[in-house]
């Protein structure tokens, strides 16, 4: 049996992808771009690492196509990054 995903996964995707096209060109002197693209200080536990925002962009972009494109400078252009989020937004099931 099948089951349909998680309505909420289809939201966050393009939300994610829009919201750190906002932050990239906002600048790097902004905390929260810190967050975006920096890697975290501390130690982590033995295991897999954790995925940082910036890993999880580079994600959503392989979903729609744009494979090992520079997603900071991708999103400068608004137009092709609106393409992007709204690419995003028709894509279902992942």
């Amino acid at each position: 049996m099948l089951c349909a995903p998680h309505q909420n996964h289809s939201v966050i995707k393009p939300r994610t992808v829009s919201w750190a096209g906002h932050v990239s060109c906002k600048g790097n002197k902004r905390g929260a771009y810190r967050v975006l693209v920096g890697r975290p200080e501390a130690r982590r536990p033995l295991g897999r690492p954790g995925l940082r925002w910036d890993d999880n962009i580079k994600m959503y972009l392989q979903d729609v196509g744009w494979r090992g494109v520079d997603w900071i400078a991708l999103a400068e252009d608004r137009d092709r990054w609106r393409a992007v989020v709204n690419a995003l937004m028709n894509i279902r099931f992942r």
